[in-house]
């Protein structure tokens, strides 16, 4: 659970009462407790449980998931679970149709690649939050004709619907790639950056040998298979290099095979999911967090390191321009150019405790009460 500020919260709690906001509504694919859940489940997670500790009544509706009861109550904020990663969209509609999670004051639509197409639907205050375009990311995780269905769906079907909604995202990159790929007009789109936990600040020592860290789920769009084959190439001029890897998902057995194929057991480690504590220990003794990934809306771990001192290499994409201050809290690179920035990070004292501590500084204007206030603000308006 984190720290909170009380002044922050109340502050939210009075945005609240001055426009009538007692109960939200929160649609979702899916929440913190799926065994896939990554950023946008972070993301949706605490700023429920700061709306809830203001005084606001918030309901999340998401898909089933796998071991967790289908109604609970986490950190002040119900959660529903209900029906599997498709039907939970129809059936998400229909209840709030039938007014089965009784009646709300505003809504929040989480449009994660597949909409719930709220405009046709829902009255009253709502606001989409979008955090990135998933074009990309289709034909990774889905065979060729679902992959384009999927590409049909949100870039041509669903974005007529959106163009008088209200969005949030999480970056000027994914704004503009909102612009222009969804075509929804530059004024209904706010940017609201993620904030970082209390909890990552610069601590510990770093690891006797040079150690690079990669965070995520294990999945296509993050690329970790591209950053083993990178942490090879940087190891023919440093030898003594790791890698580790924090996350899970369907893509370890491939991960672990590709480690094995390159005789990389010895220097990459995936360390599957570990708790809070040890996350903090891996990013204040880590040397560089890097992503390879191909789409982000922000790139959460590149913020959290930075908040414990600790540079980031990363893809030059969407999201990850907007994390990253290049060449002052860390360096972007092209996708075949992460080895070259690597090395060059992990061999340059001088350079790696500037990047640092530029980070740290730059980090400390984010936090998740801001972005709670900020996000609860766009509703606000909507009431106003």
């Amino acid at each position: 659970m984190r720290r909170s500020s009380g002044e922050s919260i109340a502050k939210i709690g009075d945005l609240a009462a001055e426009v009538g906001i007692k109960r939200i509504h929160m649609l979702a694919w899916r929440d913190l407790a799926d065994v896939e859940a990554g950023g946008s489940e972070l993301h949706s997670a605490t700023v429920a449980s700061l709306w809830s500790e203001a005084g606001i009544e918030v309901m999340m509706r998401a898909s089933y998931a796998q071991g967790s009861p289908p109604e609970t109550t986490r950190d002040g904020y119900t959660v529903i679970r209900r029906a599997g990663r498709y039907l939970v969209f129809p059936r998400a509609v229909i209840s709030e149709l039938l007014g089965r999670h009784g009646r709300r004051d505003g809504l929040v639509e989480i449009w994660n690649g597949v909409p719930f197409f709220s405009p046709i639907w829902a009255r009253g205050p709502r606001v989409t939050w979008l955090h990135h375009v998933h074009e990309e990311m289709w034909p990774m995780v889905l065979p060729p004709n679902l992959a384009r269905a999927g590409q049909i769906l949100e870039g041509r079907i669903a974005p007529p619907f959106y163009r008088r909604s209200a969005v949030v995202t999480l970056s000027e990159s994914s704004r503009h790639d909102i612009m222009s790929r969804l075509r929804l007009p530059a004024e209904n789109i706010q940017v609201v950056p993620p904030g970082i936990g209390a909890s990552f600040t610069p601590g510990g020592t770093r690891s006797d040998s040079p150690m690079v860290l990669g965070v995520g789920r294990l999945m296509p769009s993050k690329a970790f298979d591209s950053l083993i084959e990178a942490m090879l190439e940087v190891r023919l001029t440093i030898p003594n290099a790791r890698l580790v890897i924090v996350g899970e998902g369907h893509e370890r057995d491939m991960l672990e095979r590709r480690i094995t194929e390159l005789g990389a057991e010895e220097w990459c480690e995936l360390a599957g999911r570990v708790r809070d504590e040890e996350l903090l220990d891996l990013y204040r003794s880590t040397w560089v967090v890097a992503s390879a990934s191909r789409s982000e809306g922000w790139g959460m771990t590149i913020t959290e390191a930075a908040a414990c001192g600790t540079p980031s290499v990363a893809t030059r994409i969407s999201g990850h321009v907007d994390a990253i201050d290049d060449q002052a809290t860390g360096l972007l690179a092209e996708a075949d150019d992460l080895a070259p920035a690597l090395s060059r990070i992990l061999s340059d004292d001088g350079l790696r405790d500037q990047l640092g501590k530029e980070a740290g500084m730059r980090a400390a204007r984010f936090s998740w009460e801001r972005t709670a206030y900020d996000t609860l603000e766009v509703l606000a308006a909507q009431c106003r």
